[in-house]
């Protein structure tokens, strides 16, 4: 019964049939779906044919813009999204649930039936969008646009990846600092905070990556200024896959970098 049980254990059957190598070659096809067309991304074009490619006027245009407005929504979803994971975290009942769920939406709505939402507020024929353009500052076709679509869709991952993180900070030490006469706020900046840091870095991370990977809503939206996702649409559509590739590369590079930075600065929610 021991040897049968330790068998079990380590993956290998009574019939000898090792699992965790059935489920290693199993999974490796789909490891493999993911890596190969990356590699060939990268081997499709000469890198100096490449890094010509990336000096023209609309790639670097599009460049700015997506960083820009990424950097701008990731600021917007950070300073609203924190209170909000905070209580969130540190509340409970059908309230939370319902906020929860609100929060979550966006994750799962077509990227383009978000912006058709957006529209709805926000569009040139809306109350506030006549409002916005008689103001002289339209919020479509416009930086604005673009802001307002990538923080739609991204500003989630702040609110949902700090929450657990604020979950995970042991409220014994908030209790503690508060029983010396902190406030919460006191409490919150030098307790919860700090300790739940990491965490809130990795959501401010994936928010800025989704926001800079946007094409949907924004298309919706905004379509100008072009971001890096849209322009790599009009190139293809316009010109064909070749002229596609340095936006893309770029984008890939982009979203390696803020891998690199969950797995070291910040905490990987999904380790």
């Amino acid at each position: 019964m021991a040897t049968g049980s330790h068998s079990n254990r380590s993956g290998t059957s009574m019939f000898g049939f090792d699992w965790l190598s059935v489920a290693l070659v199993l999974g490796g096809v789909l490891l493999l779906y993911y890596v190969v067309p990356l590699v060939s991304l990268f081997l499709s074009v000469p890198a100096g044919e490449i890094l010509a490619r990336m000096n023209s006027p609309t790639v670097v245009d599009s460049a700015t813009t997506s960083l820009l407005s990424a950097s701008i929504s990731t600021v917007i979803a950070t300073s609203f999204g924190l209170p909000l994971a905070y209580w969130l975290a540190r509340t409970d009942g059908a309230i939370t649930k319902i906020v929860l769920a609100v929060v979550v939406l966006p994750l799962v709505l077509p990227p383009t039936v978000g912006g058709i939402v957006l529209l709805t507020v926000f569009g040139p024929n809306s109350p506030l969008g006549e409002a916005a353009i008689a103001a002289g500052f339209p919020l479509t076709r416009s930086l604005a646009g673009v802001v307002l679509a990538q923080t739609f869709v991204a500003s989630p991952f702040v609110v949902v990846t700090a929450k657990a993180a604020f979950e995970s900070v042991d409220q014994t030490l908030e209790y503690a600092s508060r029983s010396l006469g902190k406030s919460r706020w006191t409490t919150a900046r030098n307790v919860t905070l700090p300790l739940a840091g990491p965490g809130i870095l990795a959501g401010i991370t994936l928010a800025f990556a989704r926001a800079i990977g946007e094409f949907g809503a924004t298309m919706m939206l905004a379509y100008y200024p072009r971001t890096m996702p849209v322009q790599i649409w009009v190139a293809f559509i316009e010109l064909g896959l070749d002229n596609a590739y340095p936006v893309a590369i770029l984008l890939v590079l982009i979203a390696a970098a803020a891998l690199l930075i969950l797995n070291t600065v910040a905490s990987n929610p999904w380790e």
